[in-house]
């Protein structure tokens, strides 16, 4: 079996190997995600969206995030499994939030946290001297929404991409061992990935980062209600379950299913049947 990877694991691959990172929300898509080989297993907060239905992420709390992360955990025996903060779960206070990543990793099984944006230093250094493994988050970070004004690319203007890089710095030197890194232009996501010693983890943020994570029901096909422009569909999955799913329904109403192959054989008679 694979050696288990560790944070430090993920640190030290930046500049030999591209890194490659998939969100999961339950034990059946973990064992996929961690049987195509992929480095890191996120658990993120877009379930909110992608398993629960709701508009955005801000509404999912640290129990079902508990709730999801420990089948993940369950699943994963080489990737490093990430859980995200949700909204809330660190930004009341730096005891509070040491508290929530504990949670993470001791009731969670995660074996790291990540945490948007660069507004929590102090944070996330506490987690970090606390023994917390923390992968930071920069650009579009989609529990900013309100104050981002949406899903924008971020990053555009000369003060807004010299924000960012003191951010992903800020970050790097309170302790995390890699970023992520939404919705930027490419040439700006190439600055920061040569700017930092950590690795980025690309998400709409181009080919110049160390890695790229996307979402497990938009590589696959299956969260059909937007598709971003940096999601590369790689399987239609959606359509082929509702063909499916449509197929069984109508062999139940036509009584074709179950047929002989789905059928117990008679077995042996009761005493004194004739």
């Amino acid at each position: 079996m694979s050696k288990q990877l560790t944070a430090p694991d993920i640190r030290a691959a930046k500049g030999s190997r591209r890194l490659a990172m998939i969100t999961a929300y339950d034990f059946p898509s973990a064992r996929l995600v961690e049987e195509a080989g992929a480095d890191m297993i996120l658990v993120g907060d877009s379930l909110a969206m992608v398993v629960l239905g709701r508009a955005d992420t801000l509404s999912v709390t640290m129990e079902e995030m508990l709730h999801h992360t420990r089948p993940v955990a369950a699943a994963a025996s080489r990737a490093l499994v990430v859980a995200d903060m949700p909204f809330g779960s660190y930004q009341v206070s730096v005891e509070k939030a040491v508290a929530n990543a504990v949670r993470l990793l001791s009731d969670g099984g995660a074996r790291a946290v990540k945490v948007e944006g660069a507004g929590h230093i102090e944070a996330v250094s506490a987690m970090v001297r606390a023994g917390i493994p923390v992968q930071g988050h920069i650009g579009l970070t989609p529990q900013s929404l309100a104050e981002l004004g949406g899903f924008k690319v971020q990053g555009r203007t000369a003060p807004a991409a010299a924000r960012l890089l003191a951010e992903a710095k800020a970050l790097e030197d309170a302790g995390c061992f890699s970023l992520v890194l939404e919705c930027l232009p490419g040439e700006l996501g190439r600055e920061i990935t040569a700017a930092v010693s950590i690795p980025t983890i690309g998400i709409g943020a181009g080919p110049g980062c160390d890695g790229q994570v996307l979402v497990f029901h938009d590589i696959l096909g299956l969260f059909e209600r937007f598709t971003p422009k940096f999601v590369k569909r790689y399987a239609t999955l959606g359509e082929a379950a509702r063909q499916a799913l449509a197929a069984y329904c109508r062999e139940v109403a036509e009584g074709t299913f179950p047929g002989p192959e789905q059928t117990f054989g008679p077995g042996p008679k009761p005493p004194g049947a004739s």
